[in-house]
Formats: structure tokens, C-alpha cells, sequence
């Protein structure tokens, strides 16, 4: 008896404890608190540690400079969403969902206005293929002005992003950034780009030249997406096996174009002896990835054994 009357100061002490330290995190963070509340006794995707809320560090990635500043890419979240532009994503219904992740990842010129009730309406960062810049700037405007919190991260090869005058995007990046003084444009350096090619080297075994392949904006989005996120959400998005067993489905290749299929673009690339991105080995990868990392893949599920 003795023993439990020595336990209850100790029980009320530790609640007020708690009680208190929920406050405090009221105060300095509303977002925080309702996140904290949210997951406790959680273990998800969705739930960030308390201690990586505390100890978030101020992270810079050299890899990445601005066009305008020269100054490294700044960014740092914690459950990011990436939305794949696959059609997986019609109907489905999650844009609200999407739209309370803390960071947003789009790529190439998916567009949301139209399509908010699935894919969501905020974007943190839009990574940009060199070959998908023309498409932005056919409606500048929007991409650029209404949309100017957005992070643009463009990846190209040094012939296309050089900054001598003689890089074709770079020069209209410069451009866009001139005529619209909020844009956030970023360009992937050569050193970092060169990274991204010895990841698929080590993780395929295979040399992305001599095997003719072209990394898709989506690896580049989940190499920066791991370095920058605590948490990886991605949706819409098939794994390696998916065209094999459910390949009769003719879903789009994208949710806003229709006229080309998923499956078919998937071995057409796959196959192809030069110029192809290998979409099903990098999947495999990004299972790979999932197994080690807090990334989870939704709308459809993988099955990650």
C-alpha cells in the first residue's frame, strides 16, 4: 500500500508534466499541436517523432541553386506527399487529404485547377523535367505569378542548364525569373546531377549512359524528396509488377491528357534500346527505398514483402 501511495504523486506529477508541455507546443505551434494530438500512440507515414519536431535542423542542398540568388535550394519538412501524374489519380478523391501534408510534390506541368477533388490544390514544390519547361511557360501566368510560393526544381543535362549564355533552359529560366520577381526557380547542378546517375549505377547495376536510359522526373523527386522530408507519402504512382497483372486496365498515362495508356508508355521505355526511361526498374528501386525509409505508396497499394 505504502509502495502504490509513493506511485500517485509520481502518476500526477508526470500528467501535469504532459499537460503543460501540450501547452507550450500550443503556443508556439498550432499546426504542431494538432499533429501532436493526432499521433499519439500512432506509428504511420503521417506522424512525425516528437524529436525530429525539436530538432529540426536548417537544412541547405547545394545541389540545387537558384537563378536569380545562386543561393543553394533551402527546405525542410516533414510528411511530404509526391502525386504521381498518372491516372491512377482520377476519381480518387483525396485532394483534400493531399492538401494537409506539410510539404506537396508535383512534377513536370500536372496541373491541379480542374482536378483539386483528386489530386489536391497546394504545391510546396514542383520538380521540372528540362524537356517540360517549354509547357510551362506556354501559360507562365499560372505556373509563375498565381503560383509564386511554389519551388521549381528543373534537372537537364550541362548542355541545356549551362549559365554561359549557351544553355537553351537556362536562358529561359533567367528570363522567367526576370518578368515575374517571385518566382522560386531552382536548377540542379552537374555535380548533383552525376549523383543521381551513380544511384542508378549502384542500385540497377547498370551505367545510365552505356544502357541508353533517361532518369524520369520522378526519381529526381524522390532523391531530393528523401534528403528534404521526414515522411514520404506517394500517390497515384504503380509499382514494377503492376502492367503485368493488371495491365488490361487502360488507365491514362497521365490524369489530365488522354490518348496515351500507362502500361503501354511503361514497356514502350522499358524496352526501348536508346532514350527510354526505365519506369519499371526504377520502381523496383523505389520499392527497394520504401523497405529502408518512411515511404509509403497509395492509390493502388504496394505490397512491399
Amino acid at each position: 500500500m505504502a509502495c502504490i501511495l509513493k506511485r500517485v504523486p509520481i502518476v500526477a506529477v508526470s500528467s501535469v508534466s504532459i499537460f503543460f508541455f501540450l501547452i507550450v507546443v500550443r503556443l508556439l505551434n498550432e499546426a504542431s499541436f494538432l499533429k501532436l494530438l493526432s499521433c499519439f500512440g500512432q506509428k504511420s507515414s503521417r506522424c512525425v517523432p516528437i524529436s525530429d519536431m525539436q530538432r529540426r535542423p536548417l537544412t541547405y542542398h547545394d545541389g540545387y541553386i537558384n537563378v536569380k540568388t545562386h543561393e543553394p535550394l533551402q527546405l525542410d519538412c516533414g510528411l511530404c506527399a509526391v502525386i504521381s501524374n498518372s491516372g491512377q489519380m482520377s476519381g480518387q478523391r483525396v485532394g483534400d487529404e493531399i492538401d494537409q501534408s506539410s510539404c506537396i510534390w508535383r512534377m513536370n506541368n500536372a496541373p491541379t485547377k480542374g482536378y483539386t477533388e483528386d489530386v489536391g490544390k497546394r504545391t510546396t514544390v514542383r520538380v521540372v523535367s528540362h524537356t517540360s519547361v517549354p509547357l510551362l511557360l506556354k501559360d507562365p501566368d499560372y505556373f509563375f505569378k498565381e503560383t509564386n510560393n511554389t519551388i521549381y526544381v528543373i534537372w537537364g543535362p550541362f548542355r541545356n542548364m549551362r549559365n554561359d549564355g549557351k544553355g537553351i533552359i537556362y536562358n529561359m529560366l533567367k528570363r522567367t525569373a526576370e518578368s515575374y520577381s517571385g518566382a522560386k526557380i531552382y536548377i540542379t547542378t552537374e555535380v548533383r546531377m552525376k549523383h543521381c546517375d551513380h544511384i542508378f549505377k549502384e542500385e540497377t547495376g547498370r551505367d545510365r549512359v552505356q544502357s541508353g536510359s533517361y532518369l524520369s522526373t520522378g526519381w529526381f523527386t524522390l532523391i531530393l524528396a528523401m534528403d528534404a522530408c521526414y515522411g514520404i507519402h506517394v500517390y497515384g504512382m504503380i509499382n514494377d509488377t503492376y502492367c503485368k497483372t493488371n495491365g488490361f486496365r487502360k488507365v491514362p498515362y497521365h490524369y489530365y491528357e488522354p490518348g496515351r495508356y500507362e502500361c503501354d508508355e511503361y514497356f514502350l521505355h522499358e524496352n526501348a534500346p536508346y532514350g527510354g526511361h526505365r519506369f519499371i526498374t526504377e520502381k523496383r528501386v523505389f520499392a527497394k527505398w520504401a523497405k529502408q525509409r518512411n515511404i509509403t505508396f497509395t492509390h493502388p497499394d504496394w505490397s512491399l514483402s
